[in-house]
């Protein structure tokens, strides 16, 4: 895209930001300037404030729910509170529903720059050439809700690039997409950067994505203000174990995680034959087109199962359907009697109290399954369903360093944030299969290794894990089988 555009600079003086029913502030006594045309990284652990600062700038805080929120010091881009600046800046948001508008792809690529009043002609230049850059290669009138979650990731990029601003915003931009797709959407930034000379704000835990793109990093400070501040190499070579204690993905580190200790009963607990799944819904001439196919699977206790490949190959479809969200769309999927219990076989046909006892599943997107007012409310709901204790809340809230957001509003949380809690939900009703969907998204260093932690114990203790992700180093951990989905058909089981 050989476009031109004025790149914005930044400035902040003592900016905070307190969401509204919150006591501690998101951000709090923030100096930092970001001259025109810079690339900058933005670390810091989960919940130092990073996406809020992102918001910010966008012009898109006190919004809907949060509109009692405080706002204290001095924001601006170019000199002008960011709140008056949209336009100047495109933000790129951690979910990918949040920011997909139009049900045609096309459509939904053009809608920023008709926001800027940009000529139709030249919209329509732009358009194309965003998809293109981004990897997106389908026909303008492709449905945009038909696309996976890591295709609508490239797509809220390719609408941000046809906006052409002098602001890049973006906001765990790989998260969830293969490994291809990462390098791919990251040298499409680095060349709309190379074309346009915009600056660039990215916020991403894992640094070594970014280290040939950005020209520098600087760490929030969990308490406030500015941790670390300089060019990638002199801050990693000064503060690498600083940065890995504070959660940061240092190239090179990886977290500790407690070992497994035993290996699993093996005992099967779901199994599936021609397993045909598809989020469509068949008629009697127009049978679903299957996302993907599964010609054999088993799904034992105690045993960890990771499901991998590009994205847009069905990973996401066959979780809900294992996890009985979704009808099997051909073939067989049955429960054994060790899991069903006398429900019967299919899960799909549960009610809704006998599956969140048997199966939990954590969607790709936190916000789809938040029901309540609090975070401490999400942990009690589905226990006060079963009949069960909730002892375990406090627990959870703990290790998960969720608890001093207990009383927070589930929406008001950062992206890594609400992960964490989607997962700790599904935890705390005790399910024996457990389905998660990108687990691992958004997460500091340290949040992963507890993360992780808990599963490897819920393995040992015989619950079944299914992991749907693209963190290799994720699945490695866990151990067990592979499912590797290919874009058009199932490769199998690798053991």
């Amino acid at each position: 895209m050989a476009v031109s555009c004025t790149p914005a600079r930044v400035s902040a003086r003592g900016w905070g930001w307190q969401h509204s029913g919150r006591t501690a502030m998101a951000v709090h006594d923030l100096d930092l300037d970001i001259a025109a045309g810079e690339r900058v990284l933005l670390l810091g652990p989960s919940g130092a404030g990073k996406s809020t600062l992102l918001h910010a700038l966008a012009g898109v805080l006190g919004a809907d729910s949060d509109d009692d929120a405080s706002e204290y010091g001095t924001l601006t881009i170019d000199g002008v509170p960011a709140t008056r600046a949209r336009g100047r800046a495109g933000l790129m948001q951690q979910d990918p529903d949040a920011q997909v508008v139009l049900s045609r792809i096309g459509d939904d690529v053009a809608f920023g720059a008709e926001n800027l009043a940009v000529p139709r002609e030249e919209i329509w230049r732009r358009v194309p050439a965003a998809l293109e850059a981004v990897g997106l290669d389908l026909p303008l009138e492709h449905s945009s809700s038909a696309l996976s979650g890591g295709q609508k990731q490239r797509l809220g990029l390719a609408g941000i690039l046809a906006m052409e601003p002098g602001l890049l915003l973006l906001d765990e931009p790989t998260a969830n997409l293969d490994p291809e797709g990462v390098l791919e959407v990251r040298d499409a930034v680095r060349r709309t950067l190379d074309d346009t000379g915009a600056t660039l704000v990215v916020v991403e835990h894992r640094v070594a994505v970014w280290l040939e793109v950005v020209d520098r990093i600087v760490v929030l400070a969990p308490g406030g203000g500015v941790l670390l501040d300089g060019a990638p190499d002199a801050v990693l070579a000064r503060a690498a174990g600083m940065l890995a204690a504070a959660g940061v993905w240092v190239p090179g580190h990886v977290p500790a995680v407690r070992p497994r200790v035993n290996s699993g009963s093996g005992e099967v607990l779901l199994d599936a034959a021609a397993l045909a799944v598809s989020r469509q819904k068949a008629r009697r001439r127009h049978p679903a087109v299957p996302a993907a196919v599964v010609p054999l699977l088993e799904i034992q206790a105690g045993r960890a199962l990771s499901v991998t490949g590009p994205n847009g190959a069905g990973k996401s479809t066959l979780a809900l359907t294992l996890g009985g969200l979704l009808p099997a769309a051909d073939g067989r999927l049955g429960a054994r009697e060790p899991l069903a219990r006398g429900a019967g076989a299919d899960p799909f046909r549960w009610r809704g109290r006998e599956l969140i006892g048997r199966i939990g599943t954590v969607f790709q997107e936190p916000e789809h399954q938040f029901v309540t007012g609090s975070v401490r409310a999400e942990l009690d709901f589905a226990p006060h369903i079963l009949g069960l204790e909730t002892d375990r809340v406090d627990e959870l809230l703990a290790r998960l360093r969720l608890d001093h957001l207990a009383e927070a509003n589930p929406f008001t949380l950062s992206g890594g944030e609400k992960r964490r809690l989607s997962v700790a939900t599904v935890l705390a009703a005790s399910p024996s299969v457990l389905i998660l969907d990108e687990p691992t998204f958004g997460q500091d260093a340290n949040t992963w290794a507890e993360l992780a932690s808990m599963l490897t114990e819920l393995l040992d203790a015989g619950t079944a894990v299914v992991s749907v992700t693209h963190d290799a180093a994720f699945a490695d951990m866990l151990g067990g089988e592979r499912l590797v989905l290919g874009a058009v058909a199932t490769q199998g089981v690798r053991r």
